[in-house]
């Protein structure tokens, strides 16, 4: 092993066993995808059933106005992954101008003008259609009893809620309802019930029901139906008339028409790939992040393996500085348009990205220079106030409006996160998800649904001629980044994680340590991890941190005084805050499945047999 050795203590094992494994940021998901695999569902049911729960317990993470995106690979063609694409793209009236004429510069992050048409929904079920095998009613059992019946709820979720309470109280009074019952902030611990959601996917399930002589397929293909055209969409359109209160201090209504819900549909797509140390590494095309992990494998697959362990001084400085040099590209390039991917990811590009890192870190935005391309510069502001807010400096700050995904801050402060979920089976099916969007303090409530919209418009540009322009129609660059490892044609790790702009970056310390320096997935996953702050945020108000680098206190002393010497500018985290992995694997050759959990934020878990 050329890499530091592994911590022999870990907060848990990594779990063995051969009939099926589950992994997600929150123990109820985990317990229902495992008690589908134990009913005899497939990793499709179960992931399905997963996400469901999700929405119900981590109400601050995701929710069913947001998005997601999922890799997986079947059993029957176990060599081709496959993208579930569920991120919607911006409804028809989301044009640049529309929101330059309500006085706004950026789009806002939270209130209704930030919603992209809800995906995530439609793409669950495309899934269970396509590739599970159980009917609706049973797969959603799981989060409508939680829903219905309550679950304990998480710490977190209340102290997201006081965030933004007096935003509830003044000016979104239905979230307030749903989220406040009684006017008080609900406790950690307490049972906590949705039966709005609850009925909500009743419906949806009493929909598929009422096609008498219907197959399962035509069962849950009626249930998206209503969804994107019946009950749901009405009440969804219905929300966003009314003005509220943006991120933005001032108030709008949304744009989301019938017609957007009606026209859009989730889908699948091919994965974006590189071959790294034997392995090949899938992910989302370039309308999301997830080839910025490629690029950066590419740039450090030209290093010897001493360059590439996070624990040390130089392993940590080497991998920062091609993260930012990968992530300058993500700006410069990416988007739901014509992207120059395999340029991007060629040997000889990355040969020519990876000649800029040196002994020094570096605080410049230095995208690469495409033939043929102009790469766009985006604004570099290190701090923002809305416009409405320079004037008189009134209102309530960023956090008191909701805005923005809640993620790991410049500071290294945990405001919260996102979701992530792996499922693998005995059969080989194997499938990763990284849920988000819809949180419950992205927008008002709408009480008879249960849930809000989402906010990933946030992550477009007003600005013209951008390769993530707000256009109708177009999906807005996602941050949701699941991981598929193949090798020799086989599946043979599943993985993600919560964090925004954060997700790939604390998945390549995983990749490395466990490709390359021979950990297991849960040394890899309890061991200390790191990102950088030196890019545009995705994510409103979309500042930046010149030299910017956050890294766990564990990395220790020395590591952390190295890097400070080599010019970064270096946020020290507490030791087990940054991250939420999980991850599944299999070894093909023996059948043997294994699953590991984060142990950060004391709430993901792993099960298996």
């Amino acid at each position: 092993m050329t890499f530091t050795a592994p911590d022999q203590f870990t907060t848990r094992p990594t779990l063995q066993g051969t009939f099926g494994m589950s992994a997600s940021t929150h123990w109820l998901a985990t317990a229902a995808a495992q008690a589908v695999l134990e009913r005899g569902g497939n990793a499709f049911d179960g992931a399905v059933a997963a996400a469901f729960v999700l929405h119900v317990v981590e109400p601050h993470l995701n929710g069913p106005g947001g998005d997601m995106t999922g890799i997986f690979v079947t059993a029957s063609d176990p060599d081709t992954p496959v993208v579930l694409m569920g991120q919607g793209p911006a409804p028809a009236a989301a044009t640049a101008e529309h929101y330059r004429s309500e006085g706004l510069d950026l789009v806002p992050g939270s209130g209704a003008l930030a919603a992209a048409v809800p995906a995530a929904v439609d793409a669950w079920l495309l899934l269970l259609r396509d590739h599970g095998t159980w009917e609706l009613d049973a797969v959603l059992a799981f989060a409508i009893g939680y829903a219905r019946d309550g679950h304990p709820l998480l710490g977190r979720v209340g102290t997201t809620i006081a965030t933004v309470a007096e935003l509830f109280r003044e000016h979104w009074p239905s979230s307030a309802e749903l989220w406040m019952p009684g006017g008080t902030i609900p406790a950690e611990g307490e049972l906590f019930r949705n039966p709005a959601y609850a009925r909500t996917l009743e419906r949806l399930v009493a929909a598929g029901q009422a096609e008498a002589a219907a197959t399962r397929e035509d069962r849950i293909d009626a249930a998206r139906r209503e969804w994107s055209e019946g009950f749901v969409a009405s009440a969804m359109v219905a929300s966003v008339q009314l003005p509220h209160r943006h991120s933005s201090g001032t108030d709008h209504a949304g744009v989301l028409a019938a017609e957007d819900l009606a026209g859009f549909r989730a889908g699948y797509e091919p994965a974006a790939t590189v071959e790294f140390r034997g392995h090949t590494i899938a992910k989302t095309g370039p309308w999301g992040q997830g080839p910025a992990l490629l690029q950066t494998l590419a740039i450090l697959d030209g290093f010897e393996d001493r360059y590439l362990d996070p624990s040390t001084e130089v392993g940590a400085h080497t991998i920062l500085e091609a993260q930012k040099l990968a992530l300058a590209d993500r700006e410069a390039y990416y988007g739901d348009t014509d992207v120059p991917l395999d340029y991007l990811l060629s040997p000889q590009y990355c040969a020519e990205r990876r000649a800029l890192i040196t002994e020094r870190a570096s605080h410049e935005f230095r995208p690469g220079t495409v033939p043929g391309r102009e790469p766009y510069l985006p604004p570099l502001r290190t701090e923002y106030t809305p416009p409405a807010l320079v004037h008189d400096g009134a209102g309530p700050g960023p956090a008191g409006l909701g805005a923005g995904e809640p993620t790991v801050a410049r500071t290294g402060e945990t405001r919260g996160d996102t979701c992530h979920l792996d499922v693998v089976d005995r059969w080989g099916n194997m499938v990763s998800a990284t849920p988000s969007g819809g949180w419950l303090q992205s927008s008002p409530a709408i009480p008879e649904l249960g849930f809000c919209l989402g906010t990933r418009l946030q992550m477009t540009w007003l600005e013209e001629d951008t390769p993530s322009t707000l256009t109708p129609g177009k999906r807005p660059r996602t941050t949701l980044t699941p991981t598929l490892v193949l090798r020799d044609g086989h599946a043979v790790a599943a993985l993600g994680s919560p964090g925004g702009d954060q997700q790939d970056q604390w998945q390549l310390p995983y990749l490395l340590r466990t490709i390359v320096g021979g950990y297991t997935p849960q040394q890899a996953v309890d061991a200390p991890t790191l990102h950088t702050t030196s890019m545009p945020g995705s994510f409103w108000p979309r500042t930046w941190e010149p030299g910017g680098a956050v890294v766990e206190e564990r990395l220790g002393d020395g590591v952390i005084a190295g890097l400070k010497r080599r010019g970064h500018v270096v946020t020290t985290a507490p030791g087990w805050s940054l991250g939420r992995l999980s991850a599944v694997a299999r070894d093909p050759e023996t059948g043997v499945l294994q699953a590991a959990a984060n142990p950060r934020g004391a709430q993901g878990y792993a099960a298996g047999r």
